[in-house]
């Protein structure tokens, strides 16, 4: 098996426990993007960080995110005191719509999948034009198109 098929596969199973802590029946681009920020890989870390980014802070602004869109439907979160749900069962292994997505994105970001790196797919998350990771990441003032072209930048070869 080729590195980077390790990798993706290490981040879909981190993605997974991400996504069975947040009780959701599969596993979206947000959980992935949780398990990148774990991950030890230097660029996408190195990246990450220079927009203030980690596990803690990106858990953070996607709860905010979480808040903000009951908010706008009318639901605050502060007025119900509702237990978590219980945290039974096995992590989710399949994927869903927006974590399909983002993968595609980074695939697509190649013309071979020898070149293919981690940074790829931490660039099919951000180049998402919708839902829950640009919601999260404007709300935590992340300039995401400043983050896009930090991360092109550790993908030219001059930085490899």
């Amino acid at each position: 098996m080729a590195a980077i098929d390790e990798y993706i596969n290490a981040i879909i199973e981190l993605g997974g426990h991400d996504a069975h802590h947040d009780r959701s029946a599969t596993i979206e681009a947000h959980h992935l993007l949780l398990a990148i920020a774990t991950k030890e890989e230097s660029t996408t870390r190195q990246v990450l960080t220079s927009a203030g980014l980690d596990h803690r802070a990106i858990r953070e602004a996607l709860d905010r995110e979480f808040e903000h869109s009951l908010n706008a439907a009318g639901v605050s979160l502060a007025a119900f005191d509702l237990p978590r749900p219980s945290n039974i069962g096995k992590p989710p292994t399949q994927l869903g719509a927006s974590a399909k997505l983002a993968l595609e994105r980074g695939f697509a970001s190649v013309d071979r999948k020898r070149d293919l790196r981690p940074a790829h797919l931490l660039l099919g998350i951000l180049q998402a034009q919708v839902g829950t990771v640009p919601r999260a990441l404007a709300l935590a003032g992340v300039d995401r198109t400043e983050l896009v072209a930090h991360l092109l930048q550790t993908l030219t070869p001059e930085s490899e």
